[in-house]
């Protein structure tokens, strides 16, 4: 009995510390609020659960916390709540890594979208600074891909500046690569008297045809991800279907020896599945 009361206690605990974490923020931005003139600000009477609700989208990794809590009751131990709090980090990295590698594709798209968008100003009869400028402002800028690198690219393009040397710094930015194409065709068009529209044309074009292979091959990959995402909740699937048969598997994996070192073993052998798997699938992105 006291051990199950100290569980539940320690649940409570976690489960406190994890509200604190979330309110923490939204205090801020109640202090926010209260310094900002009360004209400015617009009433809304769902505004604190909106900013819960972004809080669960910014913030996924803090959803392991209220699972851990869970099953840390239905076991009464507090071995998920020390896994929950590993996990947190980890899941943290994870949806990092995802993030960017989102940015770079649609870092990616935004240039080859600049790309034709220069092409058509420039065979509307714009001068290619002032191609550059439209075909920013309009077809670029709007959706914010560029993550502010077209700033310099703008400032350049506007003033006069060196735009093959804004364009060549702006491809260091995430999936901005192609951006040193288009800096090369610009000097090459400058100094060489090429045509301008035909290199971004060509450029646009096998910047096209790499995003296709790039989907193709993520199609092709699409069924071993599957494959690999369904032997991982194998070991759920059996803990559910135990306790839908009345066995109690939480308890005989959480407070006897043998259990505990199936847990463990188990949980090795999961994650370096997963991460073996991972290994696979992006070695094979990558070539």
């Amino acid at each position: 009995m006291t051990g199950g009361a100290s569980t539940y206690a320690m649940a409570v605990c976690v489960g406190s510390a994890a509200w604190l974490a979330a309110a923490r923020d939204l205090g801020a931005r109640r202090a926010r609020v209260l310094f900002v003139d009360e004209a400015e600000v617009p009433r809304r009477p769902w505004a604190g659960l909106a900013a819960v609700r972004v809080f669960a989208l910014e913030r996924r990794e803090w959803w392991c916390v209220p699972v851990a809590v869970l099953l840390a009751v239905l076991g009464a131990s507090v071995l998920p709540l020390v896994a929950g709090a590993v996990a947190v980090p980890s899941v943290r990295r994870w949806l990092r890594g995802r993030s960017r590698r989102r940015a770079r594709e649609r870092g990616a798209e935004a240039v080859t979208a600049l790309c034709g968008a220069v092409v058509g100003e420039l065979r509307a009869g714009r001068e290619p600074g002032q191609a550059l400028l439209v075909a920013v402002r309009d077809a670029v800028a709007p959706d914010g891909a560029l993550d502010g690198a077209e700033a310099a690219v703008l400032a350049a393009a506007r003033f006069g500046g060196d735009v093959p040397d804004a364009l060549r710094k702006a491809a260091d930015g995430p999936g901005l690569g192609g951006m040193a194409g288009m800096a090369a065709c610009w000097r090459v068009a400058v100094d060489g008297g090429a045509g301008l529209a035909a290199g971004l044309d060509r450029l646009e074009g096998a910047l096209r045809a790499e995003r296709l292979r790039r989907e193709e091959l993520r199609a092709q990959l699409a069924g071993a991800w599957s494959t690999v995402v369904v032997l991982a909740l194998l070991p759920v699937a059996g803990l559910g279907l135990g306790a839908a048969l009345g066995a109690d598997p939480l308890g005989v994996l959480l407070h006897s020896p043998g259990g505990l070192m199936c847990l463990a073993v188990g949980g090795l052998l999961e994650a370096a599945g997963l991460l073996w798997a991972a290994r696979i699938v992006r070695g094979g992105e990558a070539a």
